[in-house]
C-alpha cells in the first residue's frame, strides 16, 4: 500500500479491527499490548491508554520512521521504538505485541519455547525468549530485535509476546498461533517432558510442505468430458413385478 492519505486511513481501520480481533481471542486484555503496520515510510500504531478490544480508528496514530507524528491526535504506544526498529529494520510488515496468558506464562519460566509441533516452523521454528528489560525503553527494544532475527515470533521474558509478517493479517494469525503452541507446551509439561523436533524432522516437513504447497486451497480439475460413444447407458426404469 502507499502512504497517501487515503492509505493511511486504510491503514488505521485495519489496525483497530485487528485490535479487537485479538480482543475477542483473549490475546488482548485492557490496554496491554499494541499493534502497528508500516505503509510506505509511514508507520500506523494503536495509541497509548487505549482500550484495544474496543479500539477505533481515531485512537491509531500516524507516525514518521523517525517517530514524528504525522496523523492523529494521541500518543503513540510507549512502545514505539520497538515498533520502529522492527520496522526499519524489515521493511514493510507489521507487528503484534500482546499479553496473551499462555505466552506470558511460558516467558516467565523456559529461555526459549522448543519446536513441539511442526506448526512452529511457520515461526521459524525454536521461539527465542528475549531478556527481561523494562518495557518502553531501548534496552527491551534492542533485545526484542535480536530474539527475533530470522523469526516471526519472539517472547519477552515476564512480559509478553511479539510478532512480525509481511501483512497485519499474517502477524494477527502468528500471534494466535504462538499462544496456541504455548498452550499445547503447558499441557504437555504438565505430563511429562515434551519431545522436541530435531532438526531432520523439521527440514522433512519443510520439504513436504513445499511440495504438497501445505497450507493452501487447491480446487480439484473438472472431469473430462465423456468420448462420444462411450457414455454409460441410462439404467431402464424397473418393471412392475420385477
Amino acid at each position: 500500500m502507499t502512504a497517501s492519505s487515503s492509505a493511511l486511513s486504510e491503514e488505521r481501520a485495519a489496525v483497530a479491527d485487528a485490535c479487537r480481533r485479538l480482543g475477542a481471542e483473549g490475546l488482548l486484555i485492557g490496554t496491554a499490548g499494541n499493534v502497528s503496520v508500516r505503509a510506505g515510510d509511514l508507520v500506523a500504531v494503536t495509541a497509548t491508554g487505549a482500550v484495544l478490544g474496543e479500539l477505533t480508528p481515531d485512537q491509531v496514530t500516524v507516525v514518521g520512521l523517525d517517530g514524528t507524528l504525522v496523523a492523529g491526535t494521541l500518543r503513540p504506544t510507549s512502545e514505539l521504538d520497538l515498533h520502529l526498529g522492527v520496522h526499519r529494520r524489515r521493511g514493510s510488515g507489521a507487528l503484534v505485541h500482546t499479553h496473551a496468558p499462555m505466552a506470558t506464562a511460558v516467558a516467565c519460566v523456559l529461555e526459549e519455547l522448543p519446536c513441539i509441533h511442526y506448526q512452529l516452523l511457520a515461526l521459524g521454528g525454536t521461539v527465542r525468549v528475549a531478556p527481561y528489560a523494562t518495557f518502553g525503553t531501548p534496552e527491551l527494544a534492542g533485545a526484542v530485535l535480536a530474539a527475533l532475527d530470522g523469526r516471526g515470533a519472539a517472547l519477552m521474558a515476564n512480559h509478553g509476546a511479539v510478532t512480525h509478517a509481511a501483512t497485519l493479517d499474517r502477524a494477527v494469525e502468528h500471534a494466535l498461533l504462538l499462544e496456541w503452541a504455548c498452550g499445547v507446551y503447558q499441557r504437555a509439561a504438565a505430563m511429562g517432558r515434551p519431545r522436541v523436533l530435531d532438526e531432520r524432522q523439521q527440514q522433512a516437513v519443510i520439504e513436504a510442505a513445499v511440495a504438497r504447497e501445505y497450507g493452501t486451497t487447491h480446487p480439484v480439475a473438472p472431469a473430462a468430458p465423456a468420448a462420444s460413444g462411450s457414455a454409460v447407458p441410462p439404467v431402464p426404469p424397473a418393471q412392475e413385478g420385477q
